[in-house]
Formats: C-alpha cells, structure tokens, sequence
C-alpha cells in the first residue's frame, strides 16, 4: 500500500463547493500546545497517510486544523434536526469543521472531520470546544465499534491542544479527527426543506445517491429508492446495535447518517446488565432514547426525513405521502428480519432452523435476562460453554435456576453450535467502569490503561489470557452509569 508523504496530502473540497448554501468557510481555533494523545495508524494506512509524518509536528497541526494542505476549504456544516422530539431549524457544526475529502486505497471517499475545533457561526453559546476524556470516549468506542463490524465513524487521532476547557470544572482541552464515508444527516435535509429550497434538496439528493447509495440511480423513482436505501441501511445498522447492546444514547436526526454509519459518540455506552429501559444520558431524563426504544426511534427519524423528500417524491403530495408511508412500512420489516437473524447466529442457530421452536426461544430470553439482571455480553458468550457441555457459567448468571435450566434444554436440543457463537459473540466490550478508569487516568496524563483497553475492545472475539478483567462485569460498587455530552 502506497503511504502519501506529506508535500502530496490532498483534501478534495466537494462538499464545501457544491453546497455553498450548507457550508459556512471556517478556521479551527488556535491550539497553544498540540500534543498527540492517540492515532489509529492502522486507520492512517487505509487513507494513505504516513503515521510516522501524523505524529509529528506537522501532521499533529493537520490534526487539529492549523495546518490545512493547498486547496482543501474547512467548513462548518449547516443542518437542522429534532432533539429530543422539538425541531430546530439551524443546528450545523457548533463545534465541528470538515477538513475535506480523502480517497482511501480502496478508492472510496472519506471525509476527514474535526470535532472540537472550537467556535463557529453555528455554536449557539457554546465555546466549541471538546475536553480529553469526551474524545477518548468516542475513540474508544468507535474503535470498538469498528472492530465489532458495526458501520461507524472512525476516530483517527486525538490531539490534546493545551488549552483549558471551562466546564462544572477546568478540564484539558482535545481535538478528535474522525473519519466518515460522509456526514450528510436526516437532518441536513430537513434544513434545505425548512428553507424551502426545492433546488438544494434536489441536489443534496443526488449527491446522497453518488457517495452511498449508487444502486438508487438506476431506479423508475431514483429519489424514492434513495430513501429506501437509508431504510435499509438504518435498520440493519440499528439491529447491530440492539444485538451488541450499544446505546447510542441521542438518536436526534441530525445524529442519524444517511450513509447508515453510526455517528457522534456522546452520551453512549454498552448495556451490562440486560435492561430495555437502560439510559446512559445524564440528559434523556424521561427515556426517550432507552435502549428499548433505539428501533422505533430510528423509525420516527426516518419518517422526518420522509417528511423532507415528499417534493421528490412526486407531484402531488397526497401520492407522495403515500408513497412514504409504504416504503416507511418497510423498516419494521427489515429491522425484524435483521434481529431475528442476528439473534440466530448468537444462539448457534443460524441457517434454517425449526422456527417453531426457535422463535418462542428468543422471545422468552429478554423476560429470563431481565428478571435476574444478566450481563448481556457475558450471557452470550458463556452460552457457547453451554452448548459445549458446561451450563454452569450460565447458571451462575441467573436466580431462577429452574427457569433457566428449561430453557436451556430446550435450546440445546436444536443443536447450536458453538465456535459459530464464538464469532459473533464479543468477549470484550467497552466496558463502561474501564472505560471510565481508562479517562481518568489519560486525563492525569497515563495513557497506558487506555492503550491496554484499545488492545482488548480492538479484537473482541478473540480471548486472550491477561484480559480477563476485561471481560468481567462492573464490581458492585461501581453503581448507575451516566455519561455526557461533552459541550
């Protein structure tokens, strides 16, 4: 694989020309004294970039936008979104820039993108900038993400830029440099509605349709099937998370990727144990975006941005909102379908099992998990022991033996299989206490906790010795979770 040096790093200027309507030209706040924290160079690699020259003193200045190359145009992007159900029609990048496009070794377009870069004309108040811990946090899981091949953002460095962020408390200040297929939202296209430029969401349309969804354009209504395509593309991503247990924590539209890719790593975390009301936001005070919710609420955003392309649609609008209403009947469909089969795999029984009995297994597992407060990744890949011959590790996970026992009897009887179960079933997870531990000592200035965690979560099918308390639930004392935006 060829490596760029550094005189030829190149960043297309796509977005920012085509789309001067959504594209605000911006500078990155200054940064006193960048210091490289964390670099994916495995990341660097695929985009052509030498790791060698990012950790130096020029590619540390790339990484937080001090240093753009020749003919790149950093922009804050303009979009609207519904948070937490109530529109807002000018949210954008408060605290964000689009550095630019690359083109990967496998020639794909990624999107190079700074968060925490500080102030824009988006920033509604906020100084917009991003502290050391929030931007580990999103390196983390997004690492983890990835590794777990759920479509995600991917963090390629985080910057600590010598500069104090003033939050409850004065905490140090970071950049993260993220890497996207793209960063058009549901609520990008809001925006262009709410603006009632019939043009812009046209455009904005064709361009969804040649970054991501190419298959669209061939079709008899290309823009209806590009919205189909999200469809697709949203409900098998959000399974993934259901069948992981990630929570995403804000599902607002401007939150959701029309490239199917989760995006903007917040208030976030893993599920310990098994709880569909579980909320990690120290924000969704009334549960909007509880685990259990996460299907519906995708569903809800895409009806907005069904809502957005009804001009595209067709003329008239009672045979455009008809044709939404249809394709929208289809992501229960697809998300079902996505579960279901992704619940088979973590079973043993993928393929074409007896649906009769497989079907009253798992609607019967969530009832059994919650009643006795199982870790929901420990559960599953103590079940591969099970279907070995050795139940205790999942009989010790349970108060009531007899109703587990039964189950599992049942479930043994279809014979799963258990190396299968191995590659679908993490045993390492971003665990939310070692997570925390891992920031708090970074922000102190000890990177090693967070690197031996990155090694974990980086490869998690895979049990290592030395890693077993990586794999072990929070201890008791660890109480409720709760994290944080980072603004």
């Amino acid at each position: 694989m060829s490596i760029a040096p550094p005189s030829t790093v190149a960043l297309g200027n796509r977005f920012a020309s085509e789309f001067p309507e959504l594209a605000v030209p911006w500078q990155a706040a200054e940064a006193p004294d960048p210091r490289l924290l964390v670099l994916d160079e495995s990341l660097a690699a695929e985009l052509g970039l030498d790791p060698g020259w990012l950790r130096g003193p020029d590619g540390v200045r790339l990484l937080v936008g001090a240093a753009v190359p020749d003919g790149a145009t950093p922009v804050a992007q303009a979009y609207a979104g519904h948070q937490f159900g109530g529109f807002v029609p000018r949210l954008g990048d408060g605290r964000a820039l689009l550095l630019g496009e690359l083109v990967d070794a496998g020639g794909n377009v990624r999107d190079l993108h700074l968060k925490g870069s500080g102030r824009t004309p988006f920033a509604r108040g906020g100084d917009g900038l991003a502290a050391v811990a929030p931007m580990l946090r999103e390196f983390v899981v997004s690492r983890a993400m990835h590794a777990l091949g759920i479509p995600t953002t991917r963090s390629l460095a985080v910057v600590a830029t010598g500069r104090t962020v003033r939050r409850e408390t004065p905490l140090p200040g970071a950049v993260l440099a993220r890497v996207a297929a793209g960063h058009l939202r549901v609520g990008s296209f809001q925006y262009a509605r709410a603006a009632g430029d019939a043009d812009l969401l046209r455009r904005l349309a064709d361009h969804a349709i040649d970054r991501h969804h190419r298959g669209a354009a061939g079709a008899e209504r290309p823009y209806l099937a590009l919205f189909e395509a999200v469809i697709a593309a949203q409900a098998a991503l959000v399974a993934r998370w259901m069948l992981v247990g990630f929570v995403h924590g804000v599902m607002n539209t401007d939150n959701m990727t029309i490239s199917g890719e989760t995006i903007d790593y917040g208030p976030c975390a893993f599920l310990e144990a098994f709880d569909p009301a579980a909320v990690y936001s120290s924000i969704d005070h009334a549960g909007r975006y509880a685990y259990g919710n996460q299907p519906a609420i995708a569903e809800w955003n895409l009806a907005r941005l069904a809502e957005s392309l009804l001009p595209l649609f067709h003329d008239d609008q009672e045979r455009a909102v008809a044709l939404a209403v249809e394709s929208l009947g289809g992501f229960r469909t697809r998300y079902d379908a996505a579960w279901s089969a992704g619940m088979r795999a973590k079973l043993g029984l993928a393929g074409d099992p007896d649906r009769a009995v497989v079907s009253p297994l798992i609607e019967e597992l969530p009832a059994l998990l919650l009643a006795s407060h199982v870790d929901h990744t420990a559960f599953f890949r103590a079940l591969a022991g099970a279907a070995r011959g050795d139940a205790e590790p999942v009989r010790r996970l349970f108060i009531d033996l007899a109703a587990i026992d039964d189950w599992v009897a049942r479930w043994r009887a279809l014979g799963p299989n258990p190396d299968a179960m191995d590659r679908v079933n993490p045993v390492y997870v971003p665990r939310n206490h070692l997570v925390e531990e891992a920031l708090a000592a970074a922000v102190e200035g000890d990177l090693d906790p967070l690197g031996r965690l990155l090694t974990a979560v980086a490869d998690p099918y895979d049990e290592r010795p030395g890693l077993d308390r990586y794999a072990a639930p929070a201890p008791e004392d660890f109480g409720r979770y709760v994290t944080y935006c980072g603004t």
